[in-house]
């Protein structure tokens, strides 16, 4: 993965899920909160999450072969996406489920403060994964606000770690919320209601993760501003009169393709365009880094508003 600041936060979220979920898990075994087992089974659900957007930016550094020219980057995508699935029905179906268990076969809570302990030391251990998330994302986020920064980044894995953690966070105020209410009421109703609550919030989660990574599969193009700087960079030069059409694609989270048919001078010699074109696309890549793959097609603009030259006029070697 060659966003080192992705693979740091996703690195710090497995290791914090990890030692979470055991803790919840024994939490849960003295207890017998299902609030507790829902929350261990939501870390666990992460921490499985975490080494699948590792194993997916891995796939995604293979060489691009004879099957697939373009290369493997969409892989992030296909696990980011994998994600969302196992992070909906994993998480939060099995948590509405826990939370439906225990409404109808209502039991008493023992030893109640190991869960409350677990989960405070919980939510110390979940903020400072979120903190690491917030930070790297930073790095790349620029002016956008947080929403915007979700829905628009290419590159999956800081959304779904900053996602996943901050879940994961009022995850654990809901189940502190429903095993808090029981220890003081006797009444095992509010750790029933903090488990289903537990599972609204994952499912929630995993339809907005859902719906952006299938976004980015589907292919999204370049931004607004990066698309004006294209635009920008083939018309800085006199080599072109006038772009006729450009269509952008992302390749993979690192790797933008760039295909546009720019209008020539007519007059021009086949070598002053082909000169033409490399000087285009370097203004290009210079301007955009991340657009490597660049197709610029040579065409004669033609006004729509002109009138069409006589077809007589046109002649075809071979069709004389």
């Amino acid at each position: 993965m060659s966003a080192s600041g992705g693979t740091r936060a996703i690195i710090a979220a497995l290791l914090a899920n990890l030692g979470i979920a055991i803790t919840k898990f024994i939490a849960w075994a003295i207890s017998g909160s299902s609030s507790m087992l829902a929350e261990g089974v939501h870390s666990l659900a992460d921490s499985g999450n975490q080494l699948l957007l590792i194993f997916g930016g891995r796939q995604a550094r293979k060489e691009a072969d004879k099957e697939h020219p373009f290369g493997y980057g969409r892989e992030r995508y296909v696990y980011a996406f994998v994600v969302s699935i196992i992070l909906f029905s994993v998480g939060g179906v099995f948590s509405i489920y826990e939370g439906i268990e225990k409404l109808n076969n209502p039991h008493e809570l023992t030893m109640a403060w190991v869960p409350l302990l677990v989960l405070v030391i919980a939510i110390v251990l979940e903020s400072f994964s979120l903190r690491t998330a917030v930070k790297e994302s930073n790095h790349t986020r620029g002016r956008q606000s947080w929403v915007q920064f979700v829905r628009h980044a290419k590159a999956p894995e800081l959304p779904v770690v900053l996602l996943e953690d901050l879940a994961a966070l009022i995850g654990l105020v809901f189940a502190l919320f429903g095993v808090g209410l029981t220890v003081i009421t006797g009444n095992s109703l509010f750790d029933a209601i903090g488990t289903l609550l537990i599972g609204t919030l994952l499912i929630i989660v995993a339809i907005v993760l859902g719906i952006e990574t299938k976004s980015l599969l589907v292919g999204e193009g370049a931004t607004d501003a990066d698309h004006a700087k294209i635009e920008k960079a083939i018309l800085a030069g006199p080599e072109v009169q006038r772009i006729i059409h450009m269509k952008t694609l992302y390749l993979g989270p690192d790797e933008l393709l760039v295909a546009a048919k720019v209008g020539f001078h007519a007059d021009e010699r086949l070598l002053e365009v082909a000169t033409a074109t490399n000087v285009i696309e370097q203004r290009i890549r210079h301007t955009v880094p991340v657009a490597r793959v660049i197709y610029i097609e040579p065409d004669v603009y033609v006004d729509p508003n002109e009138p069409a030259p006589p077809t007589d006029t046109i002649v075809i070697k071979g069709l004389e």
